[in-house]
């Protein structure tokens, strides 16, 4: 599936890219430093937002595969970062399958890092935005059964996709190709405890060309409208099952401005 030609724009910055300069990494360009410099100045917090998010992924990724979910579909996948969804998945379930689907060439230049699967299970990289689930749902289904239980992962993306092109109604459209027994898992950040932070955020990431959505505790859990959420239920982030991996250092020095839940399909 790695047929996309690399194509990186650097005139404007990038949310992987962006997220992998908040955790430590090298894979991005003066522009998303800059935009994330002018994040950190209206909240120092937000490297260890990003960390938090990385966590719930390791925990709920875990937590599914102990329970015999060995499908997983991770949608804004982002900068490979170690240990990596299929490192987890695969560790509790040799036999586990992952597929991977970023919009972001430059992920697309690090795939390699993404397949390299144990012998008994499968990796994959799709180069697809979440905007064309028709094309995410062709890709995996080359690697997925997709009449089995499938673990769709959509951790810190859908608050970069707008409700004027459907948010709600895209992961809707995915989980109508997923079997009963599949599930959702999510975070998405919210303005509900920084509304000015959270504002001067969303004005500076439009004015460099990247949309940000924060959505309401209400608004989130819309996105599990018929499921069946999986206790405690809707979250913040590292509030969701704490105990199933190592807290992020500084989680707690004031709110984590995000929500994190898990949904089951009856």
């Amino acid at each position: 599936m790695l047929t996309e030609s690399l194509v990186i724009d650097t005139s404007k910055p990038h949310p992987a890219r962006m997220y992998d300069w908040y955790l430590g990494g090298k894979d991005n360009y003066p522009v998303d430093e800059e935009m994330g410099r002018q994040m950190l100045a209206l909240d120092p917090r937000v490297p260890v937002m990003a960390r938090v998010n990385r966590a719930f992924m390791h925990r709920a990724t875990r937590w599914l595969a102990e329970r015999g979910v060995r499908q997983f579909l991770d949608i804004g996948t982002g900068i490979p970062t170690e240990p990596n969804l299929h490192q987890i998945a695969q560790g509790v379930a040799p036999d586990a399958r992952v597929v991977y689907c970023d919009n972001d060439p430059i992920v697309l230049a690090h795939a390699s890092a993404l397949l390299r699967s144990t012998p008994e299970g499968a990796t994959e990289y799709l180069q697809a935005d979440v905007r064309d689930p028709a094309a995410i749902v062709a890709g995996a289904r080359k690697i997925l059964d997709l009449d089995r239980p499938v673990a769709l992962s959509l951790v810190a993306l859908l608050h970069f996709v707008p409700d004027e092109d459907g948010a709600h109604e895209l992961v809707g459209r995915l989980l109508a190709e997923l079997p009963s027994g599949s599930y959702l898992t999510m975070t998405h950040a919210t303005a509900d405890f920084t509304p000015q932070e959270s504002a001067a955020a969303t004005a500076k990431l439009k004015a460099a060309g990247v949309t940000l959505a924060l959505r309401s505790e209400e608004e989130f859990g819309r996105f599990f409208d018929g499921l069946e959420l999986v206790e405690p239920g809707v979250r913040v982030v590292h509030h969701w099952h704490p105990e199933l991996g190592e807290p992020v250092p500084g989680q707690d020095d004031g709110v984590i401005p995000g929500y994190a839940a898990v949904g089951r399909k009856p």
